[in-house]
């Protein structure tokens, strides 16, 4: 028992523990990190508005139906490849570091985004166009299977531990803003230019943007530094390596750090958090998903609303949501993550149904209620995840390990939403089925919530607790030094009082005799 209770003694905080946070560095990472998902959404949005264009000018020769479809299988092409991006990029980023992973995926996104609009079309090189549409998606949905995860990792390592769901939650801020600005920009172009004017030569002026878009991109995310928990897992790495015979790293040790060997250790060691991870990413791209891409299509082709009516419905929605995640954000560092995602996947499951009858009702004041409770069921998700996933995870791993699952949970339930959505609603002539499908994610993020650890507020697995000022570090070491001296006397204490409880005891019962 002894020496049970010896082992469990807890060792006080010193002040190299402790991470004092630097305010611009911070400031910059969070606006560097978000303006990645900006132009990532910005793409999305874009590609979206224009599918029907796009369609015309890639695919002529084609009914206006299957255009549409031969577009969005362009699309979805590039969900297939983010697992593989996932794989490549998050244990690079484990090895070499965040920053210089997150500028190559920066510079890819980019490129890849503005050269779509450099394509000739089909009439000037024939088949050779929508090839090279294909190769430009391909290669966005390659960068993007490591730029959400490596954003949020590189965000959580730097934020303080009291503010990482404030802090986090403008990754998301970028996402909605980006999607706001592609799709308004689409449809600013579209009342100006017509849609002989669109289709000449206008869809090309939102595929520019993206390239200086992505120029200031990079060039902020080059001036980045390294996050201090992973310079922290790189000294201590080394370290060991030192200390190991004439400075070599062992066989083991040295397998274990390989790709090959940190995925192993992923599935094996850390596969429940990767199934928790896995059901929170559904759970929020599906809503996600639903809300920006599907409900536009449910509106107009299912409802028959206008194209007007339905643009601007979803992008007041998306308004309300960027607006809405700061302090989303916010109040999961007050309240927690676990209320935060519990709470929401509750009201989905109560609320989609009457949301989509709300939707349903036609007109501009029900629909545009019924697309609020949507979009604020999306908040508390988007306002949460950025801070919640990371956390899941040890510091060695995280970007690796977040990466994979993300990228498996968006391609295999996020990417397919609006298409199984449409199908289901086309075989069953139910138009609530959108509904039941929200539910269901809803249940299946509630499950995931209930094996959640809160971590709001507490240092991230792997590193030393975060705070904003070196009062704080002071206060903490020594509430660390106090705690640590309580439980050593209250070790001793359990070690000696049952002798000194038998002794007084006995003295007890001579002097009662």
């Amino acid at each position: 028992m002894a020496r049970t209770l010896l082992r469990r003694r807890k060792k006080s905080l010193s002040a190299e523990d402790v991470m004092v946070s630097d305010r611009p560095k911070v400031r910059r990472a969070v606006t560097a990190a978000a303006l990645g998902n900006t132009m990532e959404w910005f793409d999305f949005g874009v590609y979206a508005y224009l599918a029907g264009t796009l369609g015309k000018v890639f695919f002529p020769s084609s009914s206006p139906g299957a255009q549409v479809v031969a577009t969005f299988a362009t699309f979805a092409a590039a969900f297939l490849v983010r697992p593989l991006g996932g794989l490549v990029f998050g244990p690079l980023g484990d090895r070499i570091g965040r920053q210089k992973v997150l500028a190559a995926t920066m510079i890819m996104m980019a490129a890849s985004t503005f050269a779509v609009g450099l394509l000739p079309s089909y009439a000037s090189i024939g088949f050779a166009a929508p090839l090279l549409l294909l190769v430009c998606r391909l290669v966005q949905g390659f960068s993007t299977g490591g730029e959400y995860a490596g954003a949020t990792t590189y965000i959580a390592e730097y934020a303080p531990d009291q503010r990482r769901g404030f802090l986090g939650s403008w990754l998301d801020f970028g996402t909605f803003v980006g999607y706001s600005l592609g799709s308004g920009l689409v449809t600013v172009l579209t009342l100006t230019l017509g849609a002989d004017g669109l289709e000449s030569w206008g869809w090309r002026i939102p595929f520019f943007i993206a390239g200086p878009l992505g120029l200031i991109g990079l060039y902020m995310r080059l001036k980045l530094e390294e996050t201090p928990a992973f310079q922290q897992e790189a000294a201590t790495a080394a370290a060991q390596r030192e200390e190991g015979p004439r400075g070599e790293e062992d066989p083991v040790e040295q397998a274990r750090q390989s790709g090959k060997g940190r995925l192993k250790e992923i599935f094996t060691r850390h596969w429940q958090a990767v199934l928790i991870c896995m059901g929170l990413v559904l759970l929020y791209n599906v809503t996600n998903y639903m809300v920006t891409s599907y409900l536009p299509t449910f509106m107009t082709v299912t409802l028959g609303e206008s194209d007007t009516t339905a643009q601007v419905l979803v992008l007041g929605t998306m308004l309300l949501v960027a607006l809405a995640i700061t302090t989303v954000g916010r109040s999961s560092d007050r309240w927690g993550r676990r209320p935060m995602f519990m709470g929401g996947s509750i009201a989905l499951i109560a609320l989609a149904i009457p949301a989509f009858l709300l939707i349903r009702e036609g007109g501009i004041l029900l629909p545009a209620f019924g697309c609020a409770i949507l979009g604020l069921l999306l908040v508390c998700f988007a306002g949460t995840a950025a801070a919640t996933l990371p956390a899941l995870f040890p510091t060695r791993l995280r970007y690796g390990a977040l990466s994979i699952a993300y990228n498996i949970s968006v391609s295999l339930f996020g990417g397919t939403t609006p298409l199984l959505a449409s199908f289901l609603v086309e075989k069953t002539g139910n138009p609530l089925v959108p509904a039941y499908y929200l539910m269901v994610a809803g249940a299946i993020g509630l499950v995931s919530t209930f094996f959640l650890h809160e971590t709001a507020g507490r240092p991230l697995r792997g590193s030393g607790p975060m705070v904003e000022t070196h009062g704080e570090a002071r206060e903490m070491v020594a509430r660390s030094r106090t705690e640590a001296g309580r439980h050593a006397r209250d070790v001793w204490l359990r070690l000696w009082r049952p002798r000194g409880g038998r002794n007084a005891s006995t003295k007890d019962r001579k002097r009662g005799d």
